[in-house]
């Protein structure tokens, strides 16, 4: 039965489910619907929709904290047209980045997601301090978080200053900017005692609205913000809800797994300009093929030896499927036997970990040799085998 956007995003505000997937190509209506649903249990937030500061304004102090298209319109770039010398990425003025930079002082954490998603050498340098005076008459450092600035490691001794990034190097840092809020909005959430929390900002906050975060992500980004944000979305342990739209079917297959969904929906629309959401039972695939296709990243991982720590990420995930349709209740079972320790260790250690990127470069040559022994192993049992006859 055909509806308006006002009339699905009543529905998902009706239900009672922790996790919401909706699949939809592009063009469909996605961020349409995002903002429908931010009308609906935030309507005293509504303004001008040209308005993207007073869009943003309380985004995050109040019932709805969104991330969508009009999120990466804060951003735009000063291109240094006159001297082509400095190119710079401005932030229009919005309480959404003022809240996560200036008042949170997450711009250190910003800086370490954006490099686990795009390249470790590679780094944002947010504008420099600026003297200003308080109320006191008294010189402070005021550090505006206005535009950034991103340099590259040559090798060697060699940077190249003030570079223009990519697309998708632009992506990335806008939503390490809403990931790394997410993250605190999370764990300041999880403390059940409400006069224990670190701050009371987050006390109304009833749901999360993510609006295709991967749009210009390469495959392997995209599992790998997929499964993070599984296991963020995993370890929240507060009434907050999540809704997350996308138009790619493997990160709504990875993160469909990832959270152990029971079902999502697809959204449709009709020539009437009216709309459809379908619920729908299981992944986006027939049969295992996203399984597979993890596995043949691991593979070429491997064969490349160019194993990162995200792997030993998706080699746990496929060892966590893996026991659950043998029956085992605990994936460790399959691990080999005279490796186990060893195994179960930095199984463990990888997916979790919170290091940054300079503090371990990467997996030793050992751990990257274990990813394929793990692997060999995993082969052993004919699951996959049989999965590939009938995928």
């Amino acid at each position: 039965m055909s509806k308006t956007l006002t009339e699905i995003a009543q529905l998902l505000n009706a239900s009672d489910r922790k996790v919401q997937l909706i699949y939809a190509y592009n063009g469909v209506g996605k961020t349409r619907l995002s903002r429908e649903f931010k009308k609906l249990v935030s309507p005293q937030n509504d303004t001008d929709e040209g308005n993207n500061q007073d869009d943003q304004t309380e985004l995050s102090r109040t019932k709805i904290l969104y991330y969508n298209a009009f999120t990466e319109d804060l951003f735009y770039w000063d291109n240094d047209l006159e001297l082509d010398a400095e190119p710079k990425l401005k932030i229009q003025p919005n309480s959404f980045t003022d809240w996560v930079l200036q008042e949170q002082g997450q711009d250190r954490n910003v800086i370490a997601n954006f490099q686990q998603y795009a390249n470790d050498k590679l780094t944002p340098r947010f504008n420099p301090e600026y003297t200003a005076i308080d109320e006191n008459d008294r010189e402070i450092k005021v550090k505006a978080f206005s535009e950034v600035t991103f340099s590259q490691e040559r090798g060697g001794d060699e940077i190249s200053e003030n570079i223009k990034i990519s697309k998708g190097e632009e992506s990335n840092f806008i939503w390490s900017i809403f990931y790394t809020l997410l993250d605190q909005v999370i764990g300041v959430l999880n403390v059940a005692e409400v006069n224990e929390r670190e701050t009371d900002q987050f006390d109304q906050l009833e749901y999360v609205f993510i609006d295709d975060p991967v749009s210009s992500l390469d495959e392997n980004h995209l599992i790998q913000l997929a499964v993070n944000l599984g296991q963020m979305i995993k370890a929240s342990k507060s009434d907050l809800k999540f809704i997350i739209s996308t138009h790619s079917p493997l990160f709504y297959n990875v993160l469909y797994n990832e959270v152990s969904a029971k079902a999502g929906y697809i959204l449709s629309r009709f020539d009437s300009g009216t709309f459809e959401l379908e619920a729908k039972q299981g992944d986006s695939n027939k049969s295992f093929s996203y399984h597979l296709h993890i596995k043949q990243l691991i593979e070429q991982a491997i064969e490349e030896n160019s194993v990162q720590r995200y792997h030993f990420a998706l080699l746990r995930n496929l060892y966590e499927k893996t026991a659950n349709f043998l029956g085992y209740k605990r994936w460790s079972e399959l691990l080999p036997g005279d490796q186990k320790a060893y195994a179960n260790r930095i199984m463990n250690f990888y997916p979790h970990n919170t290091l940054t990127n300079e503090e371990i470069a990467e997996p030793t040559a050992p751990e990257k040799e274990m990813v394929n022994l793990l692997l060999n192993n995993l082969n052993e049992y004919g699951y996959w085998q049989q999965e590939e006859e009938h995928g």
